[in-house]
């Protein structure tokens, strides 16, 4: 899992300098060419993120509705929605898992425009699909995934931009250099786990674009170290489960540069008034007042924040369980392609 950690930077540039390549130009033409009306989104487990990030991209950018599918009505419930003039894209790393093989079979079928963004161009959803975008992460060993979770949002990214005839790969060119800055900085992070090495149960939260970070780092810290983490949107918190905080149950805010970490601002307060442990990653703003935070380099847009605001939290998940005398190339119960139906 370190190793993939320190992989991503050159992950990226591999990406970034192969993108036609890897399907993006034609999906992008395939997608043009259809004009769809909504697009939809099916994934599981860190895939789910990406797709949820490639979701808000589709909302804002495109001014589409988008949404991710639940799988069962499909495979479980046999249900046969009417889908045409819509896109459905499947995100996994394998291209595996039969319920988004099914999925997007099924899709295909009732008349939608199909794109599989896999880690593997030979799998059975790239086959599936009308169209492939290959995100180039190489073999990924580490049950976690990392690298290539942050492949997959950057070939998203590209997808979506170039779908609007926009090359985003001029956008994106900084960010391998400034992941390398992010991970530069990993003694930080060592440190931080000793600070969460007994801590049972965890939140995390954010808005907009980092709203896919919080639902990933919450992931990686319960599958890695086996804390109870539970992610919400800034907004949710407030609307209930702020209850739960208390000193006790440390919180890891993601309160980026822009749009979405602005709409943090009546969140932090709220958390400090209940004494909150906050670890914020973000601008040096809203981490001067956190109890602890990583400041995350400038240089990158709000929409692309999400690939070095995930770095730390892999980081602190890796090296928590570390700390905790677990094995995080090895969870327990787990494997590194889950079938389900």
């Amino acid at each position: 899992m370190a190793a993939e950690i320190r992989e991503q930077p050159a992950v990226w540039r591999t990406l970034l300098a192969n993108s036609e390549a890897a399907g993006v130009d034609a999906a992008a033409a395939a997608i043009r060419a259809r004009r769809p009306r909504a697009v939809l989104f099916v994934a599981r487990g860190t895939s789910d993120h990406a797709a949820l990030y490639a979701k808000y991209l589709v909302e804002i950018r495109h001014g589409l509705p988008a949404g991710l599918v639940s799988p069962s009505t499909m495979t479980a419930y046999g249900a046969r929605p009417d889908l045409r003039d819509v896109l459905m894209v499947g995100v996994s790393q394998s291209g595996g898992s039969p319920d988004l093989v099914r999925s997007l079979a099924v899709a295909r079928e009732q008349g939608a425009l199909t794109v599989a963004v896999t880690n593997d161009a030979s799998s059975a959803l790239a086959r599936t699909a009308h169209a492939h975008v290959d995100v180039l992460a190489g073999p990924e060993r580490s049950v976690a995934a990392t690298k290539s979770y942050t492949a997959q949002l950057l070939a998203l990214y590209l997808l979506l931009e170039r779908v609007r005839e926009v090359d985003g790969r001029e956008a994106a060119a900084p960010l391998p250099d400034l992941g390398e800055q992010v991970l530069a900085r990993t003694g930080e992070i060592v440190a931080l786990a000793q600070r969460y090495r007994f801590a049972q149960r965890m939140l995390t939260t954010a808005r907009g674009y980092s709203y896919a970070t919080a639902r990933e780092a919450a992931l990686k810290l319960m599958e890695t170290s086996y804390v109870s983490a539970q992610a919400f949107s800034g907004a949710d918190l407030l609307h209930g489960p702020l209850a739960l905080v208390d000193p006790q149950v440390p919180v890891l805010a993601v309160v980026a540069a822009g749009i979405g970490g602005a709409a943090m601002g009546d969140v932090l307060p709220r958390l400090a008034e209940r004494s909150a442990d906050v670890f914020c990653v973000g601008h040096p703003a809203a981490v001067a007042d956190a109890a602890v935070g990583f400041t995350l380099p400038d240089g990158a847009p709000e929409e692309l924040s999400p690939l070095l605001e995930i770095l730390p939290f892999q980081l602190l998940a890796l090296h928590t369980s570390v700390a905790r005398g677990g094995d995080p190339d090895a969870p327990r119960g787990l494997s590194k392609i889950t079938e389900t139906l």
